[in-house]
């Protein structure tokens, strides 16, 4: 049908002629209310970023000569995180002689990721960037 015809058509029946894919040989157009079609993809759109959960990330900060009480008090608030459905960042900052004993922060690290085996996994393993050791952590699948 020529483009003239279903200009036409469309008119005839107060709708739009809106071009589908106007790219092929020959374009593939439709009648139809243009506004209403907006309006409703809208809707749509608004529908699902509602039903989004918005993962964010949190931070623990650790020591290497973290108390035990101290210690215990990160891990609960990370264990607030992750029950909320947030990812947590564990970070350890090595100061100046601290630095030739990342052993110990890995010790630090691995006694975290225990903690909190029942309710996180460890999405990346601890690894040493710089002066800085970090571990990242998420919530585990319960289905």
């Amino acid at each position: 049908m020529s483009a003239s015809e279903a200009l036409k058509i469309a008119e005839s029946r107060n709708l739009d002629l809106v071009k589908i894919a106007p790219m092929a040989k020959p374009p593939v157009c439709k009648i139809m209310d243009y506004g209403k079609f907006r309006f409703e993809k809208a809707k749509k759109e608004k529908e699902a970023k509602k039903n989004q959960k918005i993962i964010e990330i949190k931070e623990i900060r650790l020591s290497l000569n973290i108390d035990t009480h101290d210690f215990e008090t990160k891990i609960n608030h990370a264990r607030k995180f992750i029950a909320a459905g947030n990812k947590v960042k564990v970070s350890i900052r090595f100061r100046g002689r601290e630095m030739a004993h990342p052993e110990l922060g890995l010790v630090i690290m691995k006694r975290c990721s225990e903690a909190l085996e029942d309710c996180a996994s460890v999405e990346k393993a601890a690894k040493l960037e710089g002066r800085q050791m970090l571990m990242f952590l998420a919530p585990k699948n319960t289905k």
